[in-house]
């Protein structure tokens, strides 16, 4: 820090802590007569540090004076430099764009906090690394394609918006598996990204970027979409907390869909309480037609009409951040679906040792049965129904005078800028997407396995029988692993089982959090095992509680050991 005052002292002007030590090892000759004066107060030591920082450690600094947000958001873009891009370091390929605006809107923060000495919201400075199918006014929206590659959208998407009013800085966008459509975690704008922990791995999907990214600390924390898993399945496999929110309560309107019957929006972060603070920044009524925000779970149910009734139908707390309890743990009760353990010695090694600790912090674990389990996970995604007009509603909700975007699903299927690997994607989506109304498969997977689902989960964490007489007391979470291994070799797909199907089937929301971490090859990296919890609708709160508990009393995530602090120059 003696460089830094030095060099601030000679030129007036603002230059990085890594700039500063670059360029001086101490003041010289000229600053005799400055060293000479009485000095100020020592300046603040800063204390950040890049690798697992949280919002709390960053905004702690920042309001010491430690950090200037210029500070923090080049550091970030260092690192995105040395570990997504440079030849010889990791070449994570998470990151599809970084974003020209992020040092002029962290410059823009600093003033604001100088002139007032208040932080702009809950979000200060925070560099938030969103999916490529997130709408961003700034950047593009390709859904990693390059046949979106000109498609510039006119405005942010509404959970875009909350979060920079919020203070967040959107630092770039985030590479995926193309279209969302899988969980291989590649695209042809970017290419193939790889797992933070061992890049001969693969990093799940679709959400793939943002999860090795959020790993590695690239930026702090991410948002994912997820219509079957695509927020919790990279989350599983990078050691993160990925909340799948209820369906309706984070808007759509500005992401790219995949199935609106199952999408949304949720966080990926590297700690619960950094996820509770980004989910309070993405919830909230959005008066758009796009938002998907309805009255009901049934699929035709008219959109919410004001604010007041998306408060009453969705229970918002003032802040999700109010459940942070460490000892949330006592007297919760978890009910263990073992139908979904499958058959990894690791998977099923890490859960029983979860579930001792959890015993160990108070908690009732007792296993449970869903009924008609088999059943319920028997009916499919509605993707491929859903895919086509939906797509083509999304491109066609802004001019394409000015960035000369595609405007429908037939014509990004005509134009073949894609993986070869999602022809075959296109070719069945344009023809299931064609009068879905009509079609018998569909209207099974919507209108009769929604209610299906729903009261088979319900009567699982009510504890009840057919009759609805207890069989004991309600649990607060189902408990099972978020897939049934590790990260399996780069370019192919984790073993999701069923286990992703129980949230987007019922709209009920779930936690992806590490178990914690296991050695599946002696003398290889070691790899996350992730856990799952499900809660009733509208149930965050107890999500958070759980989940924060279990993370403060077990601390099972480890930083992956490829993407370290940088050196200071």
């Amino acid at each position: 820090m003696h460089a830094f005052v030095c060099l601030v002292r000679k030129t007036g002007v603002a230059v990085s802590v890594a700039l500063a030590i670059s360029a001086l090892s101490g003041c010289n000759d000229d600053d005799k007569d400055v060293a000479s004066t009485p000095t100020s107060p020592a300046a603040p030591t800063a204390t950040f540090q890049y690798v697992e920082g949280t919002i709390t450690d960053l905004q702690k600094d920042l309001a010491s004076g430690a950090l200037t947000c210029h500070q923090v958001v080049q550091g970030y873009l260092d690192r995105i430099q040395a570990y997504d891009f440079e030849a010889g370091g990791p070449e994570l390929k998470s990151i599809v764009t970084v974003s020209s605006n992020a040092l002029a809107d962290a410059d823009a923060l600093d003033a604001k906090f100088k002139s007032t000495g208040k932080m702009s919201g809950p979000l200060h400075c925070v560099p938030v690394l969103p999916k490529d199918n997130i709408d961003t006014v700034d950047m593009p929206t390709t859904a990693g394609a390059l046949a979106l590659q000109s498609s510039r959208p006119d405005d942010d998407a509404y959970i875009i918006q909350k979060i920079r009013n919020a203070g967040g800085i959107i630092i770039g966008k985030a590479n995926m598996d193309e279209f969302a459509f899988g969980f291989v975690g590649s695209a042809s704008i970017r290419g193939q990204v790889k797992n933070a922990y061992d890049q001969s791995k693969g990093p799940g999907g679709s959400s793939s970027g943002t999860g090795a990214a959020i790993s590695a600390s690239l930026a702090m924390v991410g948002i994912g979409t997820d219509t079957g898993g695509s927020v919790r399945v990279p989350s599983a496999v990078e050691g993160l907390v990925g909340i799948r929110p209820s369906l309706r309560l984070v808007s759509q309107d500005g992401i790219i869909p995949l199935a609106p019957t199952q999408d949304t929006a949720g966080p990926m972060c590297r700690t619960v309480q950094d996820c509770a603070l980004l989910l309070d920044a993405m919830v909230g009524f959005d008066s758009s037609s796009h938002s998907n925000q309805r009255i009901s779970f049934e699929r035709k149910a008219a959109l919410i009409r004001s604010a007041t009734e998306y408060n009453r139908l969705t229970r918002t707390p003032a802040s999700y951040t109010s459940y942070l309890e460490k000892d949330g743990l006592k007297g919760a009760r978890i009910g263990v679906v073992r139908a979904l353990f499958g058959t990894n010695a690791n998977v099923i090694a890490a859960m029983e040792a979860a579930i001792q600790q959890m015993k160990d912090a108070g908690a009732t674990v007792e296993d449970v049965t869903i009924p008609d389990l088999s059943t319920v996970t028997s009916y499919s995604s509605v993707s491929s129904y859903e895919f086509k007009n939906s797509l083509t509603a999304y491109l066609s909700s802004w001019s394409n005078a000015l960035d000369g975007h595609f405007l429908t699903f037939d014509e990004v299927k005509a134009s073949g800028l894609y993986e070869s690997r999602n022809t075959s994607s296109f070719n069945s989506y344009g023809t299931n997407g064609t009068n879905p109304e009509a079609n018998a498969t569909y209207i099974k997977n919507t209108d009769e396995r929604n209610p299906y689902a729903r009261a088979r989960i319900t009567r699982a964490l009510d504890n009840v029988d057919a009759a609805g007489l207890p069989l004991g007391e309600p649990y607060d979470v189902l408990l099972y692993p978020g897939i049934l291994g590790t990260a399996p070799n780069i370019g192919s797909s984790p073993s999701t089982g069923n286990n992703n199907r129980l949230s987007p089937f019922t709209g009920y929301p779930a936690m992806a959090i590490p178990a914690g971490m296991v050695e599946p090859v002696v003398g290889q990296p070691k790899l996350p095992v992730g856990m799952e919890m499900l809660a009733r609708e509208f149930d965050e709160p107890t999500l958070i509680r759980i989940g924060y508990a279990w993370q403060e009393y077990a601390k099972p995530r480890q930083a992956p050991t490829f993407t370290p602090e940088l050196a200071k120059k």
